[in-house]
């Protein structure tokens, strides 16, 4: 099976301007996708790198529904080493898609967070990102005990 054809599993649905997998979990399903900047109908696609693993996709999730986005940006906020992370986190991203001129996940907003799954994505894929790197430090496990991919 391919990586595409696991991905799919894994999310459900055809994966949109899949490039590669950027990161493998320890049983070496893909973990996080790396998108092309266009789909192949040429639409835009502004998140880079896409959580695929079910088990941290649930775990982010259930951080966002807890209230973790708009804790996080008060977190960025008040801290001036956060907001000093994100914002040479955003601007490593527009470098690395110029194309799109949007930060982690396509935010175009400044100092706010739109996806935590965005910003986890971008550190497990662009390692040495404290802000995501805090973020992953919240999860009860960063991966399973088994795999989790059917």
């Amino acid at each position: 099976m391919s990586d595409a054809e696991v991905v799919a599993r894994q999310i459900g649905r055809t994966p949109r301007a899949f490039k590669r997998v950027a990161v493998r979990c320890p049983f070496g399903r893909p973990a996080v996708t790396e998108q092309a900047a266009f789909d192949a109908d040429g639409r835009p696609f502004p998140t880079q790198f896409y959580v695929t693993c079910p088990h941290l996709v649930a775990a982010i999730s259930r951080l966002e529904a807890a209230g973790g986005v708009e804790r996080w940006t008060r977190a960025v906020e008040a801290d001036d080493g956060l907001a000093r992370s994100l914002e040479v986190a955003q601007a490593e991203q527009r470098r690395l898609r110029p194309e799109i001129d949007a930060g982690i996940g396509g935010s175009t907003r400044t100092g706010s967070l739109k996806c935590l799954h965005a910003h986890a994505a971008f550190a497990l894929a662009r390692p040495g990102y404290e802000l995501g790197d805090r973020v992953l430090a919240e999860l009860p496990s960063l991966w399973p005990d088994s795999c989790c991919t059917p």
